[in-house]
């Protein structure tokens, strides 16, 4: 599958979106999928309805219910990035320092949340970014293992 990718806060790497990642959408689904890709699961819940970023972790986010509609990137001006509406099935994979906030929600929404293994992800507010070009690499893709296509559009 070649993903969505838009270039936004981070230096180097895109955001990136598979649309219908999954064929079977469920929670358990999603926590599966990443945790075998060393993307352990985190959380479940929906997108917090103000702009933060993680400056020290890359984070995933599988659909499993529900609608929402994020806007990537930042509030205002040249940064104000991209707005996407995600569906039951849609993987989002964020690198350090993407900004995002939930601007709608239609349905019950449902949100599987992880970060890559050894990760322990903080919650900025505001745009000054702190280091997140220095964020490694993940080991693998969170939703196709070693070899995925992330590494496509993330190169060290």
């Amino acid at each position: 599958m070649t993903p969505v990718a838009h270039l936004l806060n981070h230096p180097r790497w895109p955001l990136l979106i598979y649309p219908q990642a999954v064929d079977k959408i469920s929670p358990e689904t999603f926590e599966g999928l990443f945790t075998r890709h060393r993307w352990p699961a985190a959380w479940r819940n929906g997108v917090h309805p103000f702009h933060h970023y993680h400056s020290n972790s890359h984070e995933v986010l599988g659909i499993y219910a529900g609608e929402v509609t994020v806007q990537f990137g930042g509030p205002t001006g040249k940064m104000s990035g991209v707005i996407v509406t995600a569906k039951p099935g849609d993987v989002i994979v964020l690198p350090a320092g993407t900004g995002h906030k939930k601007l709608s929600s239609r349905g019950s929404l449902g949100v599987v949340g992880a970060y890559p293994e050894g990760s322990a992800p903080d919650t900025c507010m505001g745009f000054q970014k702190k280091k997140i070009e220095q964020v490694p690499l993940p080991a693998c893709d969170p939703v196709y293992g070693a070899g995925g296509p992330l590494f496509t559009y993330w190169r060290s």
